[in-house]
């Protein structure tokens, strides 16, 4: 039986400093998607994507929790603990070198209690303390909240990172995949065409994902295979768009695929068509998907 998909948004909480953006890349890792830009409340500032076979999880950025010495700094980390009503899991980064539960941690603390929300604790930097000490920490702090999992890792080592999003995985709900590695590609091969195209063809194009499908190459490698058709108003602009002996189509199509593969961290093997659709600015739908890049 197929196993049931599931997504979410996954807030990571944090003293200034503890490890939050190693970690973060960590997880994302090789299977970054792409961030996204649309508005979506407090769940705009996503740092990463990491897209499983059974499941999408989206992590959220928030400014480390600090002692603030202005408003600015107040407003940040109102920020931070804003986030957590959004989302569905809460990464709770602390230091394995921690001797207690000091101030900025329990003002996290306090902040999960009030939201009840699932959390699980990550405690970093396991590599420099001995184990007696940090089975006291654990202890500490699993006496002041129901964590779902406590883990102990050091984030420059990359043997966490399915550990860490197993335990994730098992803690989200069925969902759909908010975030499509589609919509990236689609983004990125209108992106470079117009970088190299400039005002030769203003606007006039949209790109459509035809085929995307992910497998492993001979040497056992994994990598996309996409087919993309980029759409433009006239014939005139096609001959542009593909350039003499297909020169400007080859350059759009190397600078997409370089960007595709440092963000889906898999090699890509991109395949692109220029074709002439002189009405798509009147049609409904793609107007509408047009509109969401």
């Amino acid at each position: 039986m197929e196993k049931e998909f599931k997504s979410g948004f996954v807030a990571m909480l944090g003293r200034t400093n503890v490890g939050k953006s190693t970690l973060v890349n960590l997880l994302v890792g090789e299977k970054v998607a792409a961030t996204a830009n649309k508005v979506q409340t407090t769940r705009t500032a996503i740092r990463g994507i990491a897209n499983r076979e059974n499941s999408q999880i989206i992590f959220i950025d928030t400014p480390g929790i600090h002692k603030p010495k202005t408003k600015l700094n107040e407003t940040m980390i109102e920020t931070s603990f804003g986030v957590i009503s959004e989302i569905d899991l809460i990464l709770f980064v602390i230091e394995a070198t921690s001797e207690e539960i000091g101030r900025g941690d329990m003002r996290i603390l306090e902040k999960i209690k009030e939201s009840n929300k699932k959390a699980i604790l990550i405690i970093n930097k396991i590599d420099l303390v001995k184990r007696e000490k940090l089975l006291k920490l654990i202890d500490m702090y699993q006496k002041e909240y129901h964590f779902e999992a406590v883990i102990p890792i050091s984030s420059l080592q990359s043997k966490y990172r399915d550990i860490i999003l197993d335990e994730i995985e098992k803690n989200l709900k069925p969902g759909p995949a908010y975030y499509d590695t589609e919509e990236y590609t689609d983004q990125t091969l209108r992106e470079k065409a117009l970088m190299f195209l400039q005002d030769e063809v203003p606007h006039g194009i949209y790109v459509e994902v035809e085929k995307m499908k992910f497998r492993k190459n001979q040497k056992g490698e994994p990598i996309y295979d996409i087919e993309a058709t980029i759409y433009c108003l006239r014939n005139s602009h096609k001959g542009i768009i593909i350039g003499k002996n297909g020169s400007m189509l080859k350059r759009i199509g190397q600078a997409a695929r370089i960007d595709m593969e440092d963000n889906f961290g898999t090699k890509v093997n991109l395949k692109t068509w220029v074709k002439v659709k002189e009405d798509w600015q009147d049609d409904t739908s793609i107007v509408k998907k047009f509109k969401l890049q």
